[in-house]
């Protein structure tokens, strides 16, 4: 027992001492809502890359950020908060109050459609979803994964961005393709796994992510 409790506090310790500095802080208080590859967010953050380089690897190393691959452009990483470590940072939101969130993906038929629904569960903003380039209609297996989750999932044709998108949408990409389209004025990015043709764990795992992740932004949203 002694053991394991100084392991926990050990732990502990490494998470706290990686948030030690303020660009590290600056780093997870902007991961808060949004995914990130290190080139984006070492601009945005105004950090020389080997500067940055070393505060990303010392978050990495305990716990607090993870890294994974593109599945658009496989050269490219995310940078991804790991709430299991860090489970509360009481930050501010990060965007003003939308009067209306815009979720995209490439074919508006899984992720964006589940996301959109979740949202209208929690918030009283209103919310849509569109894709860059949409399939001829919502996939099965997303319709399949609301009704195990009972999420009210409307059946609509999967929409073009470009008709749907509003000057004051707060656009969230909500797939690494989508976001990686020069035309896509994504604000938040959620570096969510492409369910499609993966079966229905994976489509139960994309369901989990984007209901953590509407919950917590819909939270900052609440007066």
């Amino acid at each position: 027992m002694e053991v394991e409790r100084q392991a926990g506090l050990e732990r502990r310790a490494k998470v706290h001492a990686a948030l030690g500095d303020p660009v590290r802080l600056r780093i997870v208080d902007s991961l808060q809502t949004s995914d990130a590859s290190p080139t984006e967010l070492a601009g945005m953050l105004n950090v020389p890359s080997n500067l940055f380089a070393h505060h990303v690897q010392a978050l990495v190393s305990a716990g607090v950020v993870s890294r994974h691959h593109s599945e658009g452009d496989r050269r490219r990483t995310y940078l991804h908060l790991e709430q299991d470590t860090l489970e509360s940072l009481g930050t501010a939101s990060p965007v003003a109050v939308p009067r209306r969130v815009l979720f995209v993906c490439t074919g508006n038929s899984a992720r964006s459609h589940l996301a959109a629904a979740l949202w209208r569960q929690v918030s009283a903003i209103p919310a849509a979803s569109a894709g860059t380039h949409p399939a001829d209609r919502i996939n099965p297996g997303t319709v399949d994964a609301a009704a195990r989750h009972d999420l009210d999932l409307p059946i609509v044709e999967p929409a073009q961005m470009d008709e749907v998108l509003d000057p004051g949408d707060l656009v969230i990409t909500v797939c690494d393709r989508a976001h990686e389209t020069p035309k896509v004025p994504g604000e938040l990015h959620w570096s969510i796994p492409d369910p499609v043709d993966k079966g229905p764990e994976a489509f139960d795992a994309a369901y989990l992510e984007l209901e953590r992740r509407v919950r917590a932004l819909a939270s900052c949203f609440d007066s």
